[in-house]
């Protein structure tokens, strides 16, 4: 299984939707889209707060 890690290349603030494409599969514009689409229709705090702490507790992706 894949560990999940940021992104150091596909990363727009903090790398977290490109590591989780990367690990999933998935395009990262895509995971974007869902994480925009889901802070629109249930609130910006708590998937803003959920970011954030992913920012903190997922760890950088190594050298490539």
């Amino acid at each position: 299984m894949k560990q999940l890690t940021r992104s150091r290349t596909d990363c727009k603030i903090a790398g977290i939707c490109g590591g989780i494409g990367a690990t999933y599969g998935m395009d990262p514009t895509l995971v974007r889209l869902v994480f925009v689409l889901g802070c629109l229709l249930t609130g910006i705090i708590p998937l803003l707060a959920t970011y954030i702490a992913g920012w903190l507790i997922i760890p950088e992706e190594g050298p490539s």
